[in-house]
């Protein structure tokens, strides 16, 4: 791929990720909480979504020791507090991030699919890819990824609380124990969608 391309896909990557944080501080200013709002975190403009550690640090460390990047945008901030229904509005808004990216998996499909821009069908494809890892891994129900925020249907909130206090280590234990067959869904996925 040449290195317009490539710079082409990796912008596009990181407003995948930023849409995906932009629609989680959407969904709760919409379910009557403006935190993320009047903390300007829902915008387009990258410098607002990235954590020095997570962003950048943690991918070139993941990618330096295997190849594989892993990584994350400054998570959107919401006060539970200003919510109206306080186990429904948190779980829709944690789905807002997953549901963005199998959005944008979608319209690109349909890029790919219909030879849209032949030029950019390498990019296309693995945008596919790349929506379809972040829907899916923030769908796991492990602290604090969104998929977590079900656990608030059977367990109270100070008992999740404590659970996302040690996420990072469930998160990393899940990449270490489960990367391989989680990837070889993806790739059962990706062949039945292609």
């Amino acid at each position: 791929m040449e290195i317009f391309l490539i710079i082409i896909l990796i912008i596009l990557i990181f407003y995948s990720i930023i849409l995906h944080e932009i629609a989680h501080g959407y969904v709760a200013y919409l379910l009557g909480d403006p935190t993320a709002k009047y903390e300007g975190r829902i915008t387009l403009n990258p410098t607002s979504h990235i954590d020095p550690i997570g962003t950048i640090i943690f991918p070139l460390f993941t990618y330096a020791l295997g190849g594989f990047i892993f990584g994350w945008a400054k998570p959107v901030p919401y006060n539970p507090f200003n919510l109206k229904y306080k186990t429904r509005d948190p779980i829709l808004i944690a789905l807002a991030g997953p549901v963005t990216n199998l959005v944008l998996m979608s319209i690109f499909l349909i890029l790919l699919k219909t030879n849209f821009f032949p030029l950019f069908n390498d990019i296309f494809f693995q945008l596919i890819r790349v929506n379809l890892v972040l829907a899916l891994f923030n769908l796991l129900p492990i602290p604090p990824l969104d998929g977590s925020k079900l656990l608030l249907l059977k367990i109270p909130l100070e008992s999740y609380v404590i659970l996302e206090s040690y996420g990072f280590i469930f998160v990393l234990l899940f990449i270490y124990l489960f990367s391989e067959p989680f990837f070889h869904i993806i790739n059962k996925i990706l062949n039945f969608l292609l």
